[in-house]
C-alpha cells in the first residue's frame, strides 16, 4: 500500500514538473516574440490560466485511473487512455477560463491547446522511456534463459500472448516466431518476431530454432482441429501446449481469462463441444430455493454452479461426504458472496426421516437428485447397497418433494439404464419408473438421461492419467468398448434446460452424437503426454468387468422419440408404470433386501431386479451381438476423421 502510495505521488510529481516547463518554454517564447510589454496583471492572469489548466488536467487524469496505471507493464491502451484524458481536461480547462473571462493576451485558444499537446507528448515520452528501461534492464538480463516458444497464431490472441511472455519480468518464456496461415502476415514481424509459413516445411524450421516449446493460440479451436495440431506439431519433439480458457470455464465469463496450459483430453472431444442455449430458463430458476441431492458431486456440484448463475434465492447442498459438499459451498461463497443464502445439509438420501427435516425446514421449489451409488464393480458386489441407496433413497426424495409441494423434481439418471447388464443401470432405470408414475403429481416430475461424463469422479480420464503418471500400463477392459462422452458443463447444462422444460413424466436425452472407442480415447491421453502409445506407454486388456457391456445405449429402441424445442434434447416417451405397480415392483425389493440382510452379494436382490425391470439381462446376451448393434457400427473413427 505505501509503495503503491509513493509511487502514484512520484508520477504526480513528475507531471507537474514537466507541466511547469511546458508554460514557462510557452511563455518565455511568447514574451520573446511578442512586441508589447506585459504589466504585472498580464503576468497574474498567466499564472492563474495555467492554475485553472493544471487543476484540471490532473483532475482528468485521476477520473481517468491515469495513476493507476503500472507503467512499465502499460499497453496502447493505457497510452491512449492518457491522451484521452489529456483532451478532456483540456476543453476542461478552455470551458472554465471562458467563464472566468480570465484570458490576457498571452493565452489564446491555439497557444492553450498546443500547450495541452506538448504536456502529453512530453509524459507520454517520459512513460515510453522508463518502459523500455525497464524492459532493458530488467527483462533482458534473464531472457536468453527462459524456455523459447513457436506461437501458433498470429492473430490477436497469439499478439497479446506474445506480447505478455516478451514484456513481463516474471514470464518464464520468451517468445520466438509467430506461425500462421495467413499469406499477409506470413514474412513479415509483429512485435520484432518473424512470421513463418503453417506447412510441412515448418516442422524443420523450428528444430532449427531455438524453440522447446509451442503454444497453439486459436480462437474458437474445436476437437478435431485441436487433435491435428497436436500430432503435426508433436514432429518437432517440443512440449505442445494450449492458450485458452481453463476447462470447463466459459470464455463469456467476466471473469476468466486465457491461460497457458497443458491440452486435456476435453479439448479433444471428437465433435465440437454442445452449447445449451439457456438464455430463455435464466428467469425461471431466479429468486427460486433449490436443492441438490449430491450436491457435492461432479454433477451435482455443477449443477450448484448453474443455479448460481441465475440469481436463486437459496441453494440447499445435500450431501453424505462433507468434503465434497464444503468444497462447493466454499467455492459458491467465494464466487457470489452473498448474492443469495447457501446451506449445506449432510445427510443419507436413505434415513426418511432426515429427509423429511430438510424438506420441511428450507421448502424447497425445484429439487435435482443426483445423489447415487455410480460404481458398476462395487455395485455388482453390494448390490443391496445400490438397492437402499439409488431406488429407496430415490424413493424417499420423491416423496417428500410431493408431500411439500415441490414445484419440480429432476432426476438424473444414465445411459447404462437403458437395457442394463449390472445392478447399478437396472437400479436406475427402477428410480426413472418410480419417477415416471408420478405423473398425475401436482409436482412436477421428469428424468435426465446422459452418458458417461468426462473428468467426473471415478471416470476412466482419471484413472488413465494415473496408469501413465506412473509409466503404465494403461489398463483396458476390452479393446472393442465404446462410450459416449460429454462434459460436465454440458451435462448440467441439459438438465438445467430440461428441468425447466420439464411438465411431467419426461425422460429427457441428449443427442450426444458419436460414440467412442476407449482405446482411442487411451492413446490421445498418451500422446497429450507427450508419449507413443505401446513404446513409451503401453495398452493392456484386462477383460470385462462384473457387468459389464461392451455398448451403451441412450434410447429404449422400440420407443417414440419426440423433439423439444432445443433440437439436442429430445423426450423418451415409454409407457410409464402406475404407482400400484410401482409400489409393488418395491414391494418386491423390499422383500429381498430385508431376506438378504446376512449376505456381502445377494442372489436375491438380483433376481428381485430382474423381476421388476423387465429389460434386465445378462451382460453376455448383449455382448454376443454388439458386433452388429447400431452403436458398434456406427463409432466415431478419430483417427480417420481428424484428417491428420
Amino acid at each position: 500500500m505505501k509503495s503503491s502510495f509513493l509511487r502514484r505521488a512520484a508520477l504526480i510529481f513528475i507531471d507537474m514538473m514537466c507541466f511547469v516547463a511546458v508554460y514557462f518554454a510557452s511563455f518565455v517564447i511568447t514574451e520573446f516574440f511578442s512586441s508589447t510589454s506585459v504589466n504585472l496583471a498580464g503576468y497574474t492572469e498567466y499564472l492563474i490560466t495555467a492554475g485553472i489548466f493544471a487543476g484540471m488536467l490532473f483532475v482528468s487524469r485521476t477520473l481517468f485511473s491515469i495513476y493507476s496505471n503500472i507503467w512499465r507493464y502499460a499497453n496502447s491502451k493505457a497510452y491512449l487512455k492518457m491522451v484521452i484524458a489529456d483532451i478532456v481536461g483540456g476543453i476542461a480547462g478552455l470551458t472554465v477560463s471562458f467563464i472566468l473571462d480570465d484570458y490576457s493576451l498571452y493565452m489564446g485558444i491555439w497557444q492553450s491547446a498546443s500547450i495541452v499537446a506538448f504536456f502529453n507528448v512530453a509524459t507520454l515520452t517520459l512513460r515510453f522511456i522508463y518502459q523500455q528501461y525497464y524492459r532493458h534492464f530488467n527483462i533482458n538480463l534473464d531472457y536468453i534463459n527462459k524456455i523459447g516458444v513457436a506461437i501458433v497464431g498470429a492473430g490477436q490472441v497469439g499478439t497479446l500472448l506474445a506480447e505478455e511472455l516478451k514484456y513481463n519480468a516474471k514470464s518464464h518464456y520468451r517468445p520466438i516466431c509467430f506461425i500462421d496461415k495467413s499469406a499477409e502476415k506470413v514474412g513479415n514481424k509483429i512485435l520484432d518476431l518473424k512470421v513463418y509459413k503453417e506447412d510441412e516445411d515448418i516442422i524443420g524450421k523450428i528444430m532449427d530454432l531455438p524453440v522447446q516449446e509451442i503454444f497453439i493460440a486459436l480462437p474458437n479451436i474445436d476437437g478435431e482441429t485441436a487433435k491435428h495440431l497436436v500430432e503435426f506439431y508433436s514432429r518437432t519433439g517440443c512440449k505442445v501446449k494450449l492458450y485458452d480458457f481453463p476447462i470447463n470455464q466459459s470464455e463469456n465469463s467476466s471473469t476468466t481469462k486465457r491461460v497457458i496450459r497443458e491440452f486435456q483430453i476435453e479439448d479433444l472431444l471428437f465433435r465440437k463441444a454442445l452449447k445449451l442455449a439457456d438464455n430463455s430458463m435464466d428467469g425461471y430458476y431466479k429468486s427460486k430455493t433449490v436443492l441438490v441431492t449430491g450436491g457435492g458431486g461432479s454433477i451435482g456440484s455443477e449443477i450448484c454452479r448453474q443455479v448460481a448463475k441465475r440469481g436463486p434465492k437459496k441453494i440447499i447442498i445435500l450431501d453424505i461426504y462433507e468434503n465434497n459438499a464444503y468444497e462447493i459451498e466454499q467455492e459458491l461463497y467465494r464466487n457470489f458472496g452473498g448474492e443469495f443464502d447457501i446451506a449445506v445439509e449432510i445427510a443419507s438420501v436413505r434415513d426418511a426421516a432426515r429427509i423429511d427435516a430438510i424438506f420441511r425446514h428450507y421448502r424447497p421449489e425445484i429439487v435435482f437428485h443426483a445423489a447415487a451409488h455410480k460404481h458398476v464393480p462395487l455395485m455388482e458386489h453390494s448390490n443391496g447397497e445400490a438397492v437402499k441407496n439409488n431406488v429407496f433413497g430415490t424413493y424417499n426424495v420423491a416423496n417428500m418433494a410431493e408431500k411439500y409441494s415441490v414445484e419440480k423434481f429432476i432426476l438424473i439418471s444414465t445411459d447404462k439404464a437403458v437395457n442394463p447388464t449390472n445392478i447399478m443401470g437396472a437400479s436406475k432405470r427402477m428410480c426413472e419408473m418410480l419417477v415416471q408414475c408420478r405423473n398425475d403429481s401436482k409436482t412436477s416430475f421428469s428424468c435426465v438421461r446422459f452418458g458417461n461424463v468426462l473428468g467426473s469422479n471415478g471416470s476412466v480420464i482419471p484413472l488413465f492419467k494415473a496408469q501413465i503418471s506412473k509409466g503404465g500400463p494403461i489398463t483396458l477392459t476390452d479393446k472393442r468398448i465404446i462410450r459416449y462422452f460429454m462434459t460436465i458443463p454440458e451435462a448440467a447444462q441439459l438438465v438445467m434446460e430440461a428441468g425447466f422444460m420439464a411438465k411431467s413424466g419426461e425422460l429427457f436425452v441428449l443427442d450426444m452424437g458419436k460414440p467412442i472407442r476407449i482405446i482411442d480415447l487411451a492413446e490421445n491421453m498418451i500422446k497429450l503426454s507427450g508419449l507413443t502409445p505401446y513404446t513409451d506407454i503401453d495398452i493392456v486388456e484386462v477383460g470385462l468387468r462384473p457387468g459389464e457391456k461392451l455398448y451403451e445405449e441412450l434410447l429404449i429402441k422400440t420407443e417414440a422419440l419426440d423433439k423439444t424445442d432445443n433440437n439436442l434434447i429430445f423426450i423418451e416417451k415409454d409407457t410409464p408404470y402406475s404407482r400400484e405397480e410401482v409400489e409393488d415392483k418395491l414391494s418386491l425389493l423390499k422383500k429381498a433386501l430385508d431376506e438378504s440382510q446376512a449376505e456381502l452379494c445377494s442372489k436375491k436382490v438380483k433376481n428381485a431386479m430382474k423381476q421388476v425391470v423387465p429389460t434386465y439381462c445378462e451382460p453376455e446376451e448383449i455382448n454376443c451381438t454388439a458386433e452388429k448393434s447400431d452403436e458398434m457400427n456406427n463409432v466415431k473413427d478419430v483417427t480417420d476423421t481428424a484428417n491428420v
